[in-house]
């Protein structure tokens, strides 16, 4: 997916032994110790991009998320307390209560990070911990913090393509490592049922065709068919167009795009490339601009944050739905 660097809050980096120091006085698990976190202590590692990660012991209580997708999947399991800061957010960040935590603008250095003394780093991108970033992982956890990487987003690994089983044992993963199992469980129970409250089209007689629309000018970057882009279109009840490509994102040219022909176009909104933008690109654009999803305006608008795999997704899905039943395409 594409991105834009921003502005750079400055955080003060402080010495290792400091971060060290924090991430050992946490309580130790005992007979008088919460039920939630002796049931964390004794749960096998979890396997999470070819990295074996070792539940915490009790809930996570300093927090760095990069990418809204980790952000919100840090609210959704109720620990938006924790969050000590942010970081490469897509967009605005809905807290249940209270304002949202600060950002660092860009992918955070490991001397950042470490000045913060988390004690968990969630990342939607495993680039998160590059050597030029938040730095290695098993570093990390030799100090005491707790990384997880949205499963969906392995690239070190073979991920097969996306399903919803899979994106919701993420979600219960998730809690499981940040030291809330409960919360974890009951937040894919929670999205499990609002999927099952979502009729597909297909139900309601409408069939259609669909291009996921991204980013790039030059060449438009798409959803293919493996990821979070045709999880969502498939479970519209839509057919995407690009589904013969096994990735989850793909170029297409303008010309394959034309040929494809798509009754509807879902556009990716974000603040550095916007869904109005996109949307004058097709008009202007010769071999898109006689297409009937162009002239007739039948366009799905879906934030940045819900094209990545992760608390959004549902969502995503009821979004597209909505939008093509109201075009009444038959």
């Amino acid at each position: 997916m594409p991105f834009r660097l921003r502005p750079l809050v400055v955080v003060a980096a402080v010495p290792l032994l400091v971060l060290a120091g924090c991430a050992s006085t946490g309580p130790a698990a005992g007979p008088t110790a919460d039920p939630t976190a002796g049931a964390a202590s004794q749960a096998a590692a979890v396997q999470d991009c070819g990295i074996d990660v070792a539940p915490r012991t009790e809930p996570a209580e300093r927090i760095l998320a990069v990418k809204s997708t980790a952000a919100e999947l840090v609210v959704a399991l109720g620990l938006g307390d924790a969050l000590v800061s942010t970081a490469f957010l897509d967009g605005p960040l809905e807290m249940a209560d209270g304002e949202a935590p600060p950002t660092i603008e860009g992918m955070p250095s490991r001397e950042a990070v470490l000045a913060l003394e988390p004690d968990a780093v969630v990342a939607g991108w495993e680039s998160a911990f590059a050597p030029e970033a938040a730095g290695d992982r098993a570093g990390l956890h030799d100090l005491g913090v707790t990384t997880w990487v949205s499963p969906a987003a392995c690239r070190s690994v073979d991920v097969a393509p996306l399903t919803w089983d899979a994106l919701l044992g993420e979600l219960e993963d998730a809690g499981t490592v940040l030291g809330v199992p409960d919360a974890g469980a009951a937040l894919a129970d929670e999205q499990r049922a609002a999927l099952d409250a979502i009729e597909p089209l297909g139900d309601d007689g409408t069939e259609a065709t669909a291009l996921w629309y991204s980013s790039g000018d030059d060449a438009p970057y798409v959803g293919g068919g493996s990821g979070a882009p045709q999880l969502v279109l498939e479970s519209a009840g839509l057919e995407n167009v690009a589904a013969d490509v096994a990735e989850p994102w793909t170029t297409m040219s303008w010309e394959a795009l034309a040929a494809s022909d798509p009754d509807v176009i879902v556009l990716v909104d974000a603040a550095w490339h916007t869904a109005e933008s996109k949307i004058e690109r097709l008009r202007a654009n010769p071999a898109t601009a006689q297409l009937d999803a162009v002239q007739e305006g039948r366009f799905v608008v879906v934030p940045f944050p819900m094209a990545e795999a992760g608390v959004g997704s549902v969502d995503a899905v009821g979004l597209v739905v909505d939008g093509v039943r109201a075009m009444a395409l038959g």
